[in-house]
C-alpha cells in the first residue's frame, strides 16, 4: 500500500491537517507514505515517524510532471488544496484513488475538523480529531533559571493580522523580570522584530534573544516546544505552540478564531475585540483603520497573563 498527500502550502495549516493525516496513518497502519507540498509545510513533518519521505513540490507545471512521474504509483492520493496548480497535479498523479479538499464543501467549522472531515468523506470512516502532532527533532537548548515567554509578531497571511511591534515591547518589557524574551520571526518579520528589540534596549531590557529570521523551521518548533509562555497573532507558530500545550495569548483582528483558533489547548486565550467588521479574512484592513488591532491594548494581553498563570 502506497499512499501519497499533498500538504496544505501555509505552515499554520499543514498544523492543523496533523489529526487528519494521523487518522490516514492510523487507517493504513502498515502503508509506504510520501508527503510532498511547499517547503514550509514538508519541514513540519521531516520527524514524522510514520512517513516514509518528504518532498518539496515545485510551482512550475514541468516540474510538477516530472515530480508525478518519478513518484510512481500510488493506492491512494489526498490533496489538502484544492487550488488550480493542485487539481492539474492531480491529474498527473498516478493513483488509484485520488481525493482532493474542496474549501466550498467543508466550512462553518474549524479548520482541523474540514480537514478531519474531509478525510472521514473519502474514507468512509468516522474517526475524530486528536490534538495536533508535530514530531520534534528533540534538539538540546539550554534553559535558565528563569521561564521563558516567545513574542511572535509576525503573520504571514497579511499586515492585518499583525499586533503593534511597540504593545508587543511593552509587553515583554513588563514581563522581563519573570521571563527570558525570545523573539520569533521568519526573514520577512526581521524588521518587525527588530522595532521590538530596539524598544527592549531603551528600556535596558537585555535578557532576550532575537531569533528573527536566524531559525529553520525545525529548530522554531524546538524553541516553541520548551516555551513557558507564547505571545502571538494568529500564526503558524501558534499552531505549533497548540501542539505541545504551551500557555498562549493568541491576538485575534481580522480571522476567524472559530475557525482558526488553537485546537485542543486547554491553556489558550484568546484576546479580541467584537467589531462589527470583524471578521473581515481580508490580507489588509478594507476600512483603513484596522482598528480590530489598534484598539487591542497593552493590559488586554497582560490581564490576559495574569489570568493564564
Amino acid at each position: 500500500m502506497r499512499i501519497l498527500i499533498e500538504l496544505p502550502t501555509w505552515l499554520g495549516d499543514a498544523a492543523m491537517a496533523t489529526p487528519a493525516i494521523e487518522n490516514i496513518c492510523s487507517h493504513f497502519n502498515d502503508a509506504e507514505i510520501i508527503l510532498i507540498g511547499s517547503f514550509a509545510s514538508t519541514e513540519l513533518f521531516k520527524y514524522h515517524p510514520k512517513v516514509d519521505k518528504v518532498k518539496v513540490l515545485d510551482k512550475k507545471y514541468l516540474s510538477m510532471l516530472k515530480l508525478s512521474n518519478n513518484l510512481g504509483q500510488f493506492d491512494n492520493y489526498f490533496s489538502f488544496r484544492g487550488s488550480v496548480r493542485s487539481k492539474i497535479f492531480k491529474f498527473f498523479v498516478l493513483s488509484s484513488n485520488k481525493y482532493q479538499f474542496d474549501k466550498y464543501v467543508y466550512k462553518n467549522t474549524h479548520q482541523v475538523e474540514k480537514y478531519n472531515n474531509f478525510i472521514n468523506d473519502s474514507l468512509e470512516i468516522n474517526l475524530h480529531p486528536g490534538k495536533l502532532k508535530i514530531n520534534s527533532s528533540n534538539k538540546m537548548i539550554e534553559k535558565t533559571s528563569l521561564s521563558i515567554v516567545g513574542i511572535n509578531p509576525g503573520a504571514s497571511y497579511g499586515s492585518s493580522k499583525r499586533w503593534s511591534p511597540k504593545k508587543f515591547a511593552e509587553v515583554a518589557i513588563s514581563l522581563s523580570d519573570q521571563f527570558e524574551i525570545l523573539i520569533f520571526g521568519g526573514p520577512e518579520e526581521v524588521d518587525i522584530a527588530l522595532d521590538i528589540e530596539n524598544y527592549l534596549i531603551k528600556k535596558g531590557v537585555l535578557n532576550y534573544q532575537n531569533l528573527s529570521g536566524r531559525t529553520t523551521i525545525s529548530e522554531l518548533v524546538v524553541h516553541i516546544s520548551k516555551l513557558d509562555l507564547f505571545i502571538t497573532g494568529d500564526s503558524g507558530p501558534m499552531h505549533i505552540a497548540a501542539s505541545f500545550q504551551i500557555p498562549t495569548i493568541a491576538i485575534f483582528g481580522p480571522t476567524n478564531d472559530n475557525e482558526t483558533s488553537q485546537w485542543m489547548n486547554q491553556k489558550s486565550i484568546i484576546v479580541k475585540k467584537d467589531l462589527a467588521c470583524q471578521p473581515c479574512m481580508k490580507r489588509k484592513c478594507p476600512l483603513i483603520h484596522h482598528d480590530c488591532m489598534k484598539t487591542i491594548k497593552t493590559d488586554d494581553v497582560l490581564n490576559a497573563v495574569k489570568t493564564i498563570q
